[in-house]
């Protein structure tokens, strides 16, 4: 207990925060009262430095070393300064490194983009100040625009609204191959988090009032024309654009005005913005958690697709860069998987892109159908540990795509999932459709119709105790499941020893003889073990919906094979 205040108070006496300073202090004085749980919160709060890893940081926003706050990320800004220092001195390199800073609007954002550029100046670091709040996929672009040695984006991305986050790219000199401005992945993390841990305090930081350079909207520029020009001439289908009605929702985020002019710029006047969530607020206060994966989230948006009769629904999360879509299916508004969307945007890209001379990749907890897109379009295919770190690695990329709504369209232009350029292309294949009387729902008929059914699915765990996720993945190993959605399982893979030539990871994977196939592995952001599954029902006779019918019920069997060898 005594060295538990002494922690408390020495950080409060190195805090440069007069907000947590105080926050810290009341917990501090409210633990010392006998409030047990004050004491509780206080020990949360000095259970350990917030973690950097490959993620970067994120967390709740407080005060503490198990917190968001502006000591926090001091340390971590000195610690990456020191390691570019060290990276381009065992290089060889002169004179400073260079890092782009980009932030979003969530609470104390801006203050830690600006910690973060007088850390770098005063380490002797080129500071590229981004403008104002603007999206992920921007700082990604800057990064390799400007061939800077490292880029940081404050963002917390789809998270609740009082957390926030740190998220670092390299490249430059640092990184000089594929994953040239991509996330980092090991072993820079470790690497990295090594020179934070090192840093003995924050009064220790030196911190520049001045000499950080400010960018001009130029860059937003360069990026809304790169991404606009994806679309091609305007001049052909500017008739076909103009007539498409777009619905879009930024959730409150900081890419509604992107999005808004990249459409424009590529000839889409019909764009229906949903007023209550088209400005960037960071309580989010339409919806419980601002990610457009959960329920309700954009029920605003389908709401305005039904008044003003739209072609298409648009959402993008917080930090845009990632991608929804709905569309009317059988008469309903739905929103798309994130499977669907990858295959729709994998088959697209495929169909333009010559054969024999580039990849598609996926994560391999995505649907094994743009395999089958691949290698029907004679293009190579790459299944990569899941997140964009990895995807965008891939060697001759040309599309990649992860279930959660993450999809590079344009790997020379962004390292990393984009919700800005993946909108365009999704409104450029609607407009295409509509000009030939169909729509997106046709579009996945056509799919089903050249390689089969795929359905995807999602089985998960929730646990309050976390022993109890490797208990949950050491009891699956000993003893899988023998049969999945009454078909025989025929291979069974411990992911830990590596599989398909990727690296060890935390998982099973399972393969029945139906063709069904289950990947269970603990989830990298919450206390839960995730189940991703697929089956495979192959199209006779044209018969597409006789086809879905059966891959649903045997998705249904495969739910509850899975649920019950959870122990759910």
């Amino acid at each position: 207990m005594e060295e538990l205040l002494a922690r408390a108070e020495a950080w409060i006496e190195d805090d440069p925060d007069d907000a947590t300073r105080e926050e810290l202090a009341g917990v501090l004085e409210a633990a010392v009262a006998g409030g047990a749980d004050a004491l509780a919160d206080l020990e949360d709060r000095f259970r350990g430095f917030l973690e950097f890893g490959t993620a970067g940081l994120r967390g709740r926003i407080g005060a503490g070393p198990n917190r968001m706050n502006r000591a926090v990320v001091i340390r971590a800004a000195a610690g990456l300064a020191r390691y570019m220092t060290d990276a381009l001195g065992e290089l060889g390199v002169e004179g400073p490194g260079r890092i782009v800073i980009g932030y979003d609007a969530r609470h104390g954002s801006s203050a830690f983009a600006l910690d973060t550029a007088a850390v770098m100046t005063a380490a002797g670091h080129e500071a590229l100040l981004l403008p104002r709040t603007l999206p992920t996929p921007v700082l990604a672009f800057a990064t390799r625009l400007l061939d800077a040695d490292a880029g940081v984006m404050v963002t917390a991305s789809h998270n609740p609204p009082q957390d926030n986050g740190y998220k670092v790219y390299l490249g430059g000199r640092i990184v000089t191959d594929e994953g040239q401005g991509a996330q980092i992945v090991p072993p820079y993390d470790a690497a990295i988090a090594s020179r934070i841990a090192a840093v003995p305090s924050v009064e220790s930081v030196p911190r520049a009032d001045e000499g950080w350079r400010e960018l001009g909207e130029g860059v937003v520029d360069d990026y809304v024309a790169q991404v606009a020009a994806l679309g091609g001439d305007v001049a052909p289908v500017a008739s076909r654009r103009a007539a498409t009605r777009i619905v879009l929702t930024p959730l409150h985020g900081v890419g509604g005005e992107t999005v808004e002019r990249v459409l424009a710029a590529a000839g889409f006047t019909d764009v229906h913005t949903v007023a209550e969530q088209a400005e960037p607020d960071p309580d989010f206060p339409t919806v419980d958690f601002p990610n457009p994966e959960e329920k309700g989230a954009i029920d605003l948006a389908l709401a305005l697709a039904e008044r003003v009769e739209a072609d298409v629904v648009i959402a993008n999360d917080p930090d845009a860069d990632r991608c929804a879509v709905a569309t009317l299916v059988d008469g309903r508004w739905t929103m798309l998987h994130g499977d669907v969307v990858g295959s729709l945007l994998g088959e697209r890209v495929a169909s333009r892109t010559p054969a024999g001379s580039h990849v598609l990749a996926n994560s391999i907890v995505s649907s094994q159908q743009l395999d089958a897109i691949a290698e029907a379009h004679g293009l190579g295919h790459a299944n990569t540990l899941t997140g964009f770190k990895w995807i965008g690695r891939t060697p001759r990329m040309a599309f990649g795509y992860e279930e959660a709504l993450g999809y590079c369209v344009a790997p020379d232009l962004v390292r990393d999932k984009d919700g800005v350029s993946a909108a365009l292309l999704m409104a450029d294949f609607v407009s295409e459709l509509k000009a030939a009387g169909r729509t997106l729902a046709d579009a996945i008929d056509d799919l089903a119709r050249a390689y089969g059914v795929y359905l995807t699915s999602q089985v998960s765990a929730r646990y309050a105790d976390l022993a109890e996720i490797p208990a949950t993945m050491a009891r699956l190993m000993a003893s899988p499941p023998a049969t999945l959605a009454g078909s025989p399982v025929v291979a069974t893979d411990d992911m830990s020893q590596g599989f398909r030539g990727l690296p060890g990871t935390t998982g099973l994977h399972l393969a029945a003889a139906s063709g069904a196939r289950v990947i269970i592995r603990p989830s990298g952001t919450e206390p839960k073990v995730k189940a991703y599954l697929e089956v495979v029902v192959p199209v006779e006779e044209d018969d597409v919906t006789g086809a879905k019918a059966a891959a649903a019920d045997t998705m249904e069997a495969l739910r509850a094979d899975v649920a019950a060898a959870l122990g759910i």
